[in-house]
């Protein structure tokens, strides 16, 4: 054997080993698989404004199916907020070709404490969605803090499926009211609630000309009776 040969052979009988106890550090405390689990699809940054976020995303449809138009999409996120003093999450700015953002109430944010946005109940919202979601898609915005100013982020959207199944489904569109009217008036009726106006009398409260004597309403009045003399 040449001497090539034989460090070739001591090297690799090292590397086995020491196998045994490498893999005996990977089962201990310190394992990958024993550390807090954070969901990969989320939203996780540091910024230089001193706010730390982590798990943020958009909870989309169930898997297969979709958010439709007129729907709304909830804000999910982590927050801790490092700064020397207390902050608040005020808004949220979102492109109003995609929606509108609400946000209920202003989420306080105390130094070094972490803050779950969404939960239990979400409070900041896109309202109204101007065009389906389906889940994988990435949404622009802006968080507005008090002291720390404006957080631009990329939120993605997930799916409720695997580990999101135990958040409540996203609010859907609102279901038009159908109307309680039908076919074609009669001459002389009107929509229920609404009295008939008497057939001999004109109607001061209907648009158009005013009957004489009267004023529309809204109008700013000059002291002056308007009826003939």
């Amino acid at each position: 054997m040449t001497r090539n040969s034989r460090h070739r052979a001591i090297v690799a009988a090292a590397f086995l080993a020491a196998a045994p106890a490498l893999a005996g550090c990977g089962a201990g405390s310190d394992a990958i698989t024993n550390k807090p689990y954070a969901p990969t699809e989320a939203l996780t940054t540091k910024t230089p404004q001193g706010i730390d976020i982590s798990q943020g995303f958009f909870l989309g449809p169930d898997s297969g199916a979709t958010l439709a138009e007129g729907g709304s999409v909830p804000l999910y996120l982590s927050v801790v907020n490092t700064q020397a003093g207390t902050d608040q999450l005020v808004g949220l700015g979102v492109d109003p070709a995609l929606g509108t953002a609400k946000v209920n109430a202003p989420v306080e944010l105390p130094q070094n404490k972490r803050v779950s946005v969404g939960r239990p109940t979400p409070t900041i919202l896109i309202e109204g969605l101007k065009k389906p979601l389906r889940g994988g898609e990435s949404i622009p915005v802006q968080l507005q803090f008090a002291n720390a100013g404006i957080v631009q982020v990329m939120v993605p959207v997930i799916t409720r499926s695997r580990e999101y199944t135990a958040y409540p489904a996203a609010p859907s569109a609102p279901v038009p009211t159908p109307s309680t009217t039908s076919g074609t008036p009669t001459p002389g009726a009107t929509a229920e609630g609404t009295p008939a106006p008497d057939a001999t009398a004109p109607d001061a409260t209907t648009s158009g000309t005013p009957a004489p004597g009267t004023t529309t309403s809204g109008a700013e009045g000059d002291g002056t009776e308007t009826g003939a003399h």
